[in-house]
């Protein structure tokens, strides 16, 4: 990455008073011209211990627009991603000694909920599991990581802003992958948006329609959720497993149930629900078509939307399309571990299963379809690019873990 190691001269732009305080929200401008060292919870901001790289600034819960002049002495190629691997830009190409400056909206949150009134039920916090812990999405910093041989910044600035925002609710097919080789959709899904809209993916690992309203998650949705907004709903991989049974739903019964409750509490803030079949795993039969591996869970999805006249991206559909593209030999190049997990997906597959639900967005929510890029062109999954002429530049999180719930 291109610092010339004459990292950030951090400036804090506040109020000058604390009347103007009240009205006027704070904004953070960074310089890259001075030496910077590690994070300093007395400053607010530094790098990430160990590297140079990750860069964090503390900020309260909410959205953030942040400007960043990239470019540098030499060409460069800039990949940024926020929070926990969000793909916010990709590859953006700046000649030697030139300046482009682009915008990105990042959510930031923090598990805490606002207390119930006295005697009522509910809780203060998200219930996090160990993996959360310790990720960027759950702390109280926003976090941008800098990637490729060449990435260079020279300055950025972040300030609070109120925009639209798109809430993920989901499995670890949708979350944020806090490491690679593993990546869900939901973590690709900033890149085809325009800086006018905020992507919150409150997706996790090991979650079902239950567990997910168990561990206060829904609730932290609905405390942000907002008129306007748009809450794309998707579960299945899990909620099928019957030997999990705190948390299993039938799909002729109780899953349309929680889907049902989950739309109408959207609805009554004002938001509109998505909802989304879940992506198929990898399995082929002998004449290299998918077999169906979520029985009825699919269908139910597809029935309740159309009952409750909700929107639908048909994923299920559109990712048998994509594999059966790829074909029996080259669809594992999607997938996790080298292959070996048939559910989860690295960043070559992620990154495609984005743009099918980029493509059910333009066909199903015209509204939402607004802000998209407009350099973005139609997705056809019988037709996806080569899996070996894909690249994205990895982040600098490694890990040979199984994601939760595999």
């Amino acid at each position: 990455m291109i610092l010339d190691r004459r990292s950030l001269l951090a400036g804090l732009v506040l109020a000058p008073s604390a009347a103007l305080a009240r009205e006027v929200a704070p904004v953070w401008a960074f310089d890259f011209t001075t030496s910077i060292g590690p994070y300093d919870p007395a400053l607010g901001h530094g790098f990430e211990s160990g590297s140079d790289r990750l860069f964090s600034v503390r900020v309260p819960e909410g959205d953030y627009r942040v400007t960043l002049d990239l470019g540098g002495d030499k060409a460069s190629e800039t990949t940024v991603k926020a929070e926990a691997r969000r793909l916010m830009l990709e590859g953006v190409r700046v000649g030697a000694r030139k300046t482009e400056t682009r915008a990105i909206i990042v959510n930031v949150r923090r598990p805490d909920l606002a207390p119930p009134p006295a005697n009522a039920p509910g809780g203060t916090r998200v219930l996090l599991n160990p993996r959360e812990t310790s990720s960027f999405d759950w702390d109280d910093k926003l976090t941008l990581e800098f990637c490729g041989p060449t990435a260079a910044v020279r300055r950025l600035r972040i300030e609070p802003v109120t925009v639209p925002t798109v809430f993920l609710a989901g499995d670890s097919t949708v979350t944020d992958q806090n490491a690679e080789p593993a990546a869900g959709w939901g973590q690709m899904l900033p890149r085809f948006f325009k800086p006018d809209i905020s992507i919150a993916n409150h997706a996790e690992s090991g979650e079902t329609l239950k567990s997910f309203l168990m561990e206060h998650r829904l609730d932290k949705i609905l405390s942000r959720i907002k008129p306007g907004d748009w809450l794309l709903i998707q579960f299945g991989h899990n909620d099928q497993k019957a030997n999990w049974p705190q948390t299993y739903v039938e799909a002729a019964t109780t899953y349309r149930d929680y889907l049902r409750a989950y739309a109408g509490e959207a609805r009554r803030r004002g938001a509109t629900p998505v909802l989304v079949t879940s992506m198929h795993r990898r399995k082929f039969d002998a004449a290299g078509k998918i077999v169906n591996t979520h029985g009825d869970y699919p269908q139910a999805v597809r029935e309740t939307a159309k009952e409750l006249g909700v929107p639908l991206i048909d994923l299920h559909a559109m990712s048998a399309v994509f594999y059966e593209a790829l074909g029996p030999d080259q669809a594992w190049k999607a997938f996790n571990d080298g292959g070996k997990d048939a559910t989860h997906h690295d960043n070559y597959g992620a990154y495609q299963l984005a743009r099918c639900v980029v493509q059910g967005v333009r066909d199903s929510v015209p509204d939402l379809a607004t802000h998209l890029t407009i350099d973005l062109p139609p997705f056809d999954p019988a037709k996806p690019p080569s899996p070996d002429a894909f690249t994205l530049p990895p982040s600098a999180a490694r890990s040979q873990e199984s994601p939760r719930g595999n």
